[in-house]
């Protein structure tokens, strides 16, 4: 694997005040702008990218920023190794296929955006089943080292001076949450979801499949409504080890994420991606806390439901790749209130296998479907309540050279007032309505738990 795979890190940062930031951002944006319009004027019509370096420290806050900016669509991203943070503004051209994307781009240029869940026509007609950006603006930080960046076509020139035109630099802080929950509601309650899984366990006896993943929709009913950008910066300080993403159409739809879960990440023909399942809550005493990683390490039905997922990753790949190399034995990855088994895979590809092609072969996994793929998928189309449009399924960024994306588990879809979280738990022999349930709930505590509650963190059984 390339050697700047390696974990970044800055210890003792912080990030700017917003009367600074304002002051700071002024500068750089007005040098780096005037530097891009000087190259776009001279560009050919063959130019397709234009980079200048950005001089910003490296704790600047990007959502303060991305969040005064007016044009859509808004794309935010930062790796889960915190090196790599992106805002993507404005689009030159959408795609639905990413194949026809990838095939296009010019070196440098990245697609942003994802695939629902399944890749198919949600039910929910407001959410795409995939959408793709080439924006028009990229602000991007790698480590300590920032870009501005813009992405040209023949006829788009007068179209990006314009958007230059519109970006500001008075940037006000995003405000904390204040937002408490007054109530919770669920799709389904506790009794079709019980319903649900002992429907799941006997077409599991029945061999219909070994392993499904079922999901539960929490909406939220605030005092106020919760900004994306409020809901991301705080469990962006909050969530650590994690996939920060926000993906905004417009003003009032949008959806944002922190998972911990890599769907996969491509350097030209090295490939790593992961089986992430089998999960354990957290503790405030260190020593029950170890108790509760042991038993997850030691337990046979979670290591089976591991194994499950990675021998559906390996099956999927092996028709690409050259070599492959799979951890013998689960690790432990910690979050804030949940704990899961990883085993990593890492392999090289055959020549000429395209990233759109590893999203069409991952996406969904085991770990968010279930096994075998289409016989899970019949089942959470026949009994889920609700189209899980976005949720589990894949964001990131697509190019010729390199590519990632994360499933977007622990995640809310944000529709005005509305606010809706999503969460799953994988079905497997053993499973029980009442363990599921209660997963379900620590699992949307990541999101949860940044809101003031008027109830407790655990919800009971009661619909």
């Amino acid at each position: 694997m390339p050697s700047d795979w390696h974990i970044y890190n800055q210890p003792g940062t912080s990030r700017y005040g917003a009367l600074e930031l304002s002051e700071v951002i002024l500068t750089a944006l007005q040098t780096a702008v005037e530097s891009l319009i000087e190259k776009i004027q001279q560009a050919t019509e063959t130019t397709q990218r234009l980079m200048v370096k950005l001089d910003l420290p490296a704790n600047t806050d990007l959502i303060d920023w991305m969040e005064s900016q007016p044009l859509f669509p808004k794309f935010y991203w930062q790796s889960r190794d915190s090196r790599e943070e992106v805002v993507a503004l404005g689009q030159i051209k959408t795609f639905t296929d990413p194949m026809a994307a990838e095939k296009v781009l010019s070196d440098e240029q990245r697609i942003w955006g994802g695939r629902s869940f399944d890749g198919r026509t949600s039910r929910n007609r407001r959410c795409l089943s995939s959408f793709f950006f080439l924006p028009l603006l990229e602000v991007i930080r790698i480590d300590g080292c920032w870009q501005l960046a813009v992405n040209l076509s023949a006829d788009d020139k007068e179209k990006v001076l314009q958007a230059l035109s519109q970006i500001t630099s008075t940037t006000s802080e995003v405000a904390e949450i204040k937002s408490k929950i007054l109530g919770r509601s669920y799709a389904p309650d506790f009794a079709g979801w019980s319903s649900m899984i002992s429907n799941a366990l006997d077409a599991i006896s029945q061999k219909v499949f070994e392993k499904v993943v079922l999901a539960r929709k929490t909406t939220l009913k605030l005092d106020v409504p919760v900004a994306p950008a409020q809901l991301l910066k705080a469990s962006r300080s909050s969530n650590m080890n994690s996939f920060h993403f926000m993906m905004a159409l417009d003003a009032k739809h949008c959806f944002v994420g922190s998972t911990p879960e890599r769907l996969f990440l491509r350097h030209e023909r090295d490939l790593l991606t992961e089986a992430l399942a089998g999960t354990i809550g957290r503790d405030d005493d260190p020593s029950e806390d170890n108790r509760l990683a042991q038993w997850l390490l030691d337990d046979n039905k979670n290591r089976y439901e591991n194994r499950l997922v990675v021998d559906d990753i390996v099956s999927r790949l092996v028709p690409r790749c050259e070599s492959m190399n799979v951890a013998q034995t689960p690790e432990l990855v910690r979050l804030r209130k949940v704990q899961h088994l990883k085993r990593s895979i890492d392999a090289q590809l055959n020549e000429q296998v395209y990233s759109a092609d590893l999203l069409d072969s991952l996406q969904p996994t085991a770990a968010i479907a279930g096994l075998p793929r289409d016989k899970a998928l019949d089942f959470i189309t026949e009994h889920e309540p609700f189209a899980r449009g976005w949720y589990s399924g894949a964001v990131g960024f697509l190019s010729r050279q390199r590519s990632e994306f994360c499933v977007a588990i622990r995640s809310a879809l944000i529709m005005g007032e509305e606010l809706h979280l999503f969460a799953g738990a994988g079905i497997v022999p053993g499973s029980t309505a009442d363990s599921e349930w209660k997963e379900l709930d620590r699992k949307t505590s990541t999101l949860c738990s940044l809101l003031g509650s008027e109830e407790p963190e655990l919800e009971r059984k009661t619909a």
